[in-house]
C-alpha cells in the first residue's frame, strides 16, 4: 500500500504537464470570440489571425517534441519536465502583457513549445516509474488530464476575461515544478547512466522499502547494458518495427479528424439551434472527460487493442454520420464556391438542418465518445511502452512530431478539404481512415497489457 501511495504520488506531480497542456489547448476556444469582437484595434483578430492564434500552438509543439527527444535523453526525466514548466509560464506572460497580435502569436507558440515536450516525456515518465499492473491507467492519466485541463479552460473562459484566465492557465505549471522537485528520476534512466545506488533509492521511493529492489535492478539492467544508439541501428528491425508502429499510431489518432471536429463544434450546435454554444463546448468536453476516465479504470483488464477497436468502430459510424448530415442538408454543395463550413451551414435549405440537427449532435457525442475511450488515450500510452530503451527518446520525438504536425495540417487544412470533397466528403473521408485505423490495430499493434517493458523489448528482438 505505502509502495503505490508514493508511485501515485509522482504520477500525479508528472501530470500536472498535461494538465497544462491541456489549458493551453483549451485557452483559444473561449478566447477567440473575445478578441474578435474586442476594442484594441491592434488586438482584435480577423478569421485568418483567429485560426492562426488556435493553430501556431501546433507548431510551437511539433518543435517541442524535437526538443524533448533530444532533453530525455540527456538531461533525465524528471529535470526534463521542471525545465518545461519555463516556457509554459513565459509564454504567459508574454500573452498577458501582449499589445499586438504578433505577442499573441509569440507566447501561444512557446505554451505550445512547453506542450511538446510535455507529451513527449511525461508518458516515457510514467511507464518508466510504473509496474505492469497499473502502468496502463497511470498511463491514460495523462489523456484524462488533457481533456481535464481542456474543460477547466472552457468552464474558467464563462466567467474570466481573456488575461485573467492566461493568469489562471499558468498555474498548473507552477505547481508542477514544485512537486517534480521532490520526485526521484526514473529507475531506467539512472541505470543508463550507471547511477544504481540512485536507482535502488529511486525503487525504494516507488515500490516501498519491502519490494525486492535488485531484482527489479537486474531485469532492467538486462537491458540497459547494451549503451549508446547509431542512426545505422535503425535498420534493426527491433528498433525500427516499433517506431512505424508508433508514428502510424500518431498518424491514425490524427486522420480520425478529432481536431477538425472539435474545432467546428461550437459551429454545429450553432446550426443544431443550442442558445449557447458555449456551454455546448463545455458538455462535449466533459463527455471527453468521462469517457477517458472510463478507459483509464478498465484498460488494464480490457488490454490495449480492444479499447482501439471498440474506438474505431465508433469513430467510424459517427463520421459516417455527420456525412450523412452534410449530404441530406447540403445537396447542391458542389456547385458552391465558397469551402467555408460556415458559409456552407448557414446556406442550407431552409428548415432542413433544424429538423435533423438532433443527427449532428449524436453524431458528435458519439464521435468524442468513441475517440476519448481508446483513440485518445492508448497511442500515448503505447508509444511509452513499445521503444527499447536506447532508443526512446527519438523515437519518442519522432512519434511527437508525426502527431502534432499531422494536427496543424488536419486544423488549417479542413476547409480546404471542404472545397475538395464537399463537406460530406470530407467526413466520409475521416470514417474511411477509422475503418483503417481498426485494420492496423489488427494487424500490427501489440497487445501490451500485464508485461514489463523488457518483456515488451524481448518481444521485438525476437520477432
Amino acid at each position: 500500500r505505502v509502495q503505490n501511495k508514493k508511485l501515485y504520488l509522482a504520477a500525479f506531480a508528472a501530470v500536472l504537464g498535461p494538465l497544462s497542456f491541456g489549458f493551453v489547448l483549451g485557452y483559444s476556444s473561449p478566447v477567440i470570440p473575445e478578441l474578435r469582437k474586442t476594442n484594441d484595434p491592434k488586438l482584435r483578430l480577423d478569421s485568418s489571425q483567429a485560426s492562426w492564434f488556435g493553430s501556431v500552438v501546433t507548431l510551437g509543439a511539433a518543435a517541442g517534441g524535437i526538443l524533448g527527444g533530444y532533453l530525455v535523453d540527456k538531461v533525465g526525466r524528471k529535470l526534463s519536465l521542471m525545465l518545461c514548466s519555463i516556457p509554459y509560464v513565459f509564454g504567459y506572460i508574454v500573452i498577458i502583457s501582449a499589445q499586438n497580435v504578433w505577442m499573441l502569436y509569440f507566447g501561444r507558440t512557446l505554451t505550445g513549445l512547453a506542450s511538446g515536450i510535455t507529451s513527449l516525456v511525461v508518458p516515457v515518465y510514467i511507464s518508466e516509474v510504473s509496474h505492469p499492473e497499473v502502468r496502463g491507467m497511470l498511463g491514460s492519466c495523462v489523456q484524462l488530464m488533457v481533456v481535464t485541463g481542456i474543460l477547466g479552460a472552457y468552464v474558467a473562459g464563462i466567467t474570466l476575461k481573456w488575461r485573467w484566465l492566461a493568469v489562471l492557465c499558468s498555474f498548473p505549471s507552477c505547481i508542477m515544478l514544485l512537486f517534480m522537485s521532490f520526485m526521484p528520476e526514473t529507475p531506467r534512466f539512472l541505470l543508463s547512466q550507471d547511477k544504481r545506488s540512485e536507482a535502488i533509492a529511486s525503487l525504494c521511493f516507488l515500490r516501498g522499502p519491502h519490494a525486492d529492489h535488485a531484482w527489479e535492478c537486474r531485469q532492467i539492467e538486462a537491458s540497459v547494458q547494451e549503451e549508446g544508439l547509431n542512426l545505422s541501428e535503425f535498420k534493426n528491425f527491433s528498433i525500427y518495427r516499433p517506431l512505424l508502429i508508433g508514428v502510424a499510431l500518431m498518424f491514425f489518432q490524427q486522420v480520425t479528424g478529432i481536431n477538425a471536429v472539435m474545432f467546428y463544434a461550437e459551429t454545429i450546435f450553432e446550426d443544431a439551434n443550442f442558445k449557447d454554444s458555449r456551454m455546448a463546448s463545455v458538455v462535449v468536453a466533459s463527455i471527453q472527460v468521462c469517457f477517458t476516465a472510463v478507459a483509464a479504470l478498465i484498460i488494464d483488464k480490457t488490454g490495449r487493442k480492444v479499447l482501439l477497436y471498440i474506438s474505431g468502430i465508433i469513430m467510424a459510424l459517427s463520421t459516417a454520420l455527420f456525412g450523412l448530415y452534410f449530404k441530406i442538408i447540403l445537396p447542391d454543395q458542389n456547385n458552391s464556391s465558397n469551402p467555408d463550413l460556415w458559409f456552407t451551414l448557414n446556406s442550407a435549405s431552409p428548415g432542413t438542418e433544424s429538423s435533423i440537427s438532433w443527427l449532428a449532435v449524436v453524431s458528435l457525442g458519439l464521435f468524442v465518445a468513441g475517440f476519448a475511450l481508446g483513440w485518445g488515450p492508448v497511442p500515448w500510452l503505447v508509444i511509452s511502452e513499445i521503444f527499447p530503451l536506447k532508443a526512446r527518446g527519438i523515437s519518442s520525438g519522432a512519434c511527437v512530431l508525426t502527431n502534432w504536425v499531422m494536427a496543424f495540417l488536419i486544423t488549417k487544412e479542413f476547409n480546404d478539404f471542404i472545397g475538395l470533397l464537399t463537406s460530406y466528403g470530407t467526413f466520409w473521408l475521416f470514417s474511411a481512415f477509422c475503418c483503417l485505423s481498426v485494420t492496423f490495430t489488427a494487424f500490427y499493434v501489440p497487445e501490451t497489457k500485464g508485461q514489463t517493458l523488457e518483456q515488451i523489448e524481448a518481444y521485438f528482438r525476437r520477432s
